[in-house]
């Protein structure tokens, strides 16, 4: 997976805006203004996703290329190099899961306006 791919998969989901709102290389994806995905543009590839604590823990003893999350609350997310040791179905379903703990913690307005789109 290359980065264009990275952003085309995470672009498509449902209510998701991307900005640079630290700086003009870190690309930021949102689900209705919170954020589920990042990744810098001027290095290897590299994806912060949110991720349940314990499965964390779990993806990080199991996959090399699974870190703590860089610049980010350790317990809550993960940094995925993609360097091409995980494939991209594992990949996807990290940002799948990563979207979709964000929006179960939206509140039931936002969950019905994402509904809505």
């Amino acid at each position: 997976m290359n980065v264009e791919e990275l952003r085309e998969y995470c672009i498509n989901k449902k209510g998701v805006t991307e900005s640079f709102p630290f700086d003009k290389v870190t690309l930021v994806f949102k689900v209705m203004d919170k954020m589920f995905a990042l990744t810098g543009l001027n290095q290897e590839i590299r994806v912060n996703l949110k991720c349940d604590p314990e499965k964390a823990i779990e993806l990080r003893e199991a996959y090399s290329a699974i870190l703590p999350g860089y610049h980010m609350n350790k317990t809550h997310w993960n940094t995925v190099v993609v360097d091409g040791t995980l494939s991209d179905k594992i990949i996807e379903q990290l940002i799948d899961d990563s979207y979709n703990l964000i929006v179960s913690k939206l509140t039931k307005k936002k969950k019905q306006e994402l509904l809505n789109l």
